[in-house]
């Protein structure tokens, strides 16, 4: 999608260079009346405006088809409460099936936390902000088994480093 988006970019530019080159080589001084050249010139742009405004709005929608934050499709995930602490996190529950989805509540009872779920080979997978007085949802398919560790992005304190909370996640029975 991105190449095709590139692409269609690249061809708009192109065009609209080609009508600047345009527009340089047919300018200069000439001896003749410009109003009917003007009136026809005025139709012109204004033609050209709205076309160029409909093709922006119309690659602007097609950009924003694939956005990562469209409502989720799963209808009723399991909800694990998730609380950080100055240096903890408290998790509803710590164990999680292969391919069950979850969706984590996060909450602070202080300051702001990042709630950050890496997985075994330590590449972040998900995250989100712990907020004291707010609650935010991130939903999650674990897709393989394995200890998933849930750390704070975001320093809090001295003891921020040992904010590590563990989800171990096993194969479905």
């Amino acid at each position: 999608m991105q190449i095709s988006i590139l692409l269609v970019t690249l061809l708009g530019m192109a065009f609209v260079a080609a009508a600047f080159v345009f527009v340089v080589r047919n300018s200069g001084p000439r001896d003749e009346d410009y109003g009917g050249v003007a009136k026809r010139g005025y139709l012109i742009r204004r033609w050209w405006m709205i076309g160029l405004c409909a093709l922006g709005v119309l690659v602007s929608a097609w950009s924003l088809i694939p956005f990562p934050l469209q409502a989720s499709s799963v209808e009723s995930p399991r909800i694990i409460q998730a609380t950080g602490r100055q240096w903890s996190w408290e998790l509803g529950s710590s164990s999680v099936e292969v391919g069950e989805p979850v969706r984590f509540r996060v909450t602070s009872l202080d300051v702001n936390h990042g709630f950050a779920i890496y997985g075994p080979d330590d590449q972040i997978i998900a995250q989100t902000q712990a907020m004291p007085g707010y609650s935010n949802e991130l939903d999650v398919t674990f897709e393989r088994a394995g200890k998933y560790r849930v750390l704070c992005l975001e320093y809090c304190g001295l003891a921020h480093h040992s904010m590590i909370a563990e989800i171990d996640v096993t194969e479905g029975r």
